[in-house]
């Protein structure tokens, strides 16, 4: 029997790639029942055209009559705007939900598709971030499983694959440190939107690709563990690995470190996730590490990174203060790319955020949107951006 998915998300870097591992499987394997994107009209319909789901998404409204018209014969059902998505990710042939849609819009429909029994397949940071509490308990109450299709946590999802999770001693995140692991101050200051956007290694989309130059990713990547894993995130090391060979890994009690190896491609724990717990031939490429050679690893330096050190305040923090960071990035970062601010007013931006707020110990669903609504709204207003 094939996995009937639904992608939340399907034109952007993660969903195309979602798409393109369906393609390579077949439908004898994974068959996709539903379809949605935040404003992607064309590729959209070039995707409902090709897959023929039963239903596809567009959120933003304004383009439903586009799609409608566009895929009029094909016996796909259009919706539109919030509640749109939130039907895709429960239609009922569905078994699992791939979340890939960037920002807190990722929340409400997840939490709808857990409601309905179904797995998540997550790529989104920002569902567990924001509101990680609230969706482990959702999830827990459903039994419903929550496979991580971030490379980092895919990793460590299989090291801890038949072992007792309350054995860990560390969770070790490795990062490959982005393009300025070795900048100085100074010229971190004069980093342009192109240079933030020049991964070494991995292609990724415009917002992760800055984070990870931030090493923000890495900082989301604690939060996103702690949930995930249930660990402290005391337990949770991150350590430069230019190669981006090893994922990441897992030390237990008795002093034993697991880790899990692969090329830098995304398709292989997205296949993971949704094939999850079977392993069947990518027909993506292999590691060989004769080639490879030697694989390096060090620390952080301490105080170049202040994304980091802020989302690791904000992960011992919990509740509210994680929704505000997380906003605050995800502003910042669109400030960045439009050339409003500097790199470095990055954390900067981030940091004032984060020491205005009087934190929310078990905010609810409506707090956590409020919260990131107004931090939007205050920075948007400052740089006069809309």
């Amino acid at each position: 029997m094939p996995v009937f998915i639904s992608v939340l998300g399907s034109t952007g870097s993660i969903g195309t790639q979602v798409l393109d591992v369906a393609r390579r499987l077949g439908n004898d394997t994974v068959r996709i029942v539903g379809l949605s994107a935040q404003s992607n009209a064309e590729l959209l319909i070039q995707q409902a055209r090709e897959l023929l789901p039963k239903a596809v998404c567009i959120c933003d409204e304004d383009l439903y009559k586009t799609v409608a018209e566009s895929l009029s014969g094909f016996g796909i059902q259009v919706t539109a705007g919030q509640t749109g998505m939130e039907e895709i990710a429960s239609l009922p042939d569905v078994d699992r939900v791939v979340v890939s849609v960037a920002g807190t819009p990722g929340l409400a429909p997840t939490l709808k598709a857990i409601e309905c029994g179904k797995d998540i397949a997550l790529a989104s940071k920002e569902v567990l971030v924001a509101a990680g509490h609230i969706v482990t308990e959702a999830a827990r109450r459903q039994g419903v499983r929550m496979l991580p299709i971030d490379s980092e946590h895919s990793a460590i999802f299989q090291c801890l694959n038949g072992e007792d999770w309350s054995k860990i001693e560390r969770i070790i995140l490795t990062a490959s440190g982005g393009p300025f692991r070795d900048a100085s101050k100074d010229e971190m200051a004069r980093v342009t939107p192109e240079q933030a956007l020049a991964h070494p290694t991995w292609k990724m989309g415009r917002k992760v690709t800055v984070d990870s130059a931030t090493l923000m990713n890495k900082g989301l990547e604690i939060i996103e563990a702690k949930w995930l894993f249930g660990v402290d995130p005391g337990q949770i090391e991150v350590v430069i690995h230019p190669q981006s060979i090893v994922h990441s890994m897992v030390r237990f009690c008795d002093g034993s470190t697991i880790a899990q190896l692969g090329l830098p491609d995304m398709r292989l724990p997205i296949q993971y996730a949704l094939l999850y717990p079977d392993r069947i031939d990518s027909g993506l490429p292999r590691m060989d590490i004769t080639e490879i050679g030697s694989l390096t690893f060090h620390k952080v330096e301490p105080g170049r990174f202040e994304c980091l050190d802020l989302a690791r305040q904000a992960a011992e923090s919990g509740g509210s203060l994680c929704a505000v960071m997380n906003a605050a990035d995800e502003v910042a970062v669109e400030l960045f790319l439009a050339r409003k601010i500097g790199f470095l007013d990055i954390p900067r931006i981030i940091r004032e955020e984060m020491e205005a707020h009087t934190p929310i110990a078990q905010p609810s669903l409506d707090e956590i949107y409020a919260v990131d609504w107004e931090t939007r709204r205050r920075i948007r207003a400052r740089y006069g951006a809309s």
